[in-house]
């Protein structure tokens, strides 16, 4: 099961449109054989690009994930420019919300909620039961706030999730950090699928507004979170997006 994909500056992303990509996981959380390997999904956008250029087991991590989606309208512009098949963003929310839908029509299937804190956690239990009552809360856990985990603290998290015995694994402990974490780890994790949805749990939570839908749709839902928190989120568009946009004209001018 290996999702299409097309070359953007040297990354495999994924040519699916979001009910393409969530069909394809939750094939996947079906159909696993019990000793299968955890797959695992990431977020590629411009900042995360350029970032990954000077942190190499960031860029290590996005290459090795299962499943690297288009989030950010910068991506499509690059498929757009390289002559690629990709048409629309696949956002972490988008995977996120779609999954659990399907997960709650079929029923019986346990998930687990690693980042964050506990307030934002609590929230998201209550909020869960709510909207997917077909869906059975494993668990949570939020890990202590470091740039570095210990090995002592890895192990922590994940006998928690040993215990728990999920079958999907929600990651929210924002870029690069989770992808680092989820690249090395998860061969040690008993769940079917993985993903690092950072900011999802407090959309979801209700701790952060997402942006209105219109801003979504137009590939804009960066601009009123920048307005809104422009110390920092400038260096999204101010350095990151010229970086890969940079990157992107020489893949082009290459061929």
């Amino acid at each position: 099961m290996n999702p299409p994909t097309e070359d953007i500056a040297g990354y495999a992303v994924g040519t699916q449109n979001p009910s393409a990509c969530v069909a394809d996981v939750v094939a996947w959380v079906q159909q696993a054989p019990p000793a299968a390997p955890c797959r695992w999904l990431a977020c590629l956008n411009p900042h995360s690009y350029a970032v990954a250029l000077d942190a190499p087991p960031f860029a290590q991590a996005l290459h090795a994930a299962n499943w690297l989606i288009p989030d950010g309208a910068g991506i499509v512009l690059a498929s757009k420019l390289l002559g690629g098949q990709i048409r629309e963003r696949v956002t972490g929310s988008d995977i996120f919300r779609d999954v659990q839908m399907e997960l709650n029509r079929l029923g019986g299937y346990r998930v687990f909620f690693l980042g964050s804190t506990e307030d934002t956690l609590a929230a998201i239990r209550q909020r869960l039961a709510r909207d997917y009552p077909n869906i059975q809360m494993a668990g949570t856990y939020s890990p202590p706030f470091k740039a570095e985990f210990s090995a002592a603290d890895n192990q922590a998290m994940i006998a928690a999730i040993h215990a728990a015995a999920p079958d999907v694994l929600w990651v929210g402990m924002t870029a690069p950090k989770q992808e680092k974490w989820l690249h090395q780890h998860h061969t040690q994790l008993n769940v079917k699928f993985a993903a690092a949805v950072g900011a999802v749990f407090d959309f979801y939570s209700g701790r952060v507004k997402r942006s209105h839908p219109v801003f979504q749709r137009l590939g804009l839902e960066w601009l009123p979170r920048l307005l809104q928190q422009p110390r920092r989120l400038w260096r999204r568009m101010g350095v990151s997006a010229p970086i890969f946009l940079w990157h992107v004209l020489r893949q082009k001018v290459k061929g």
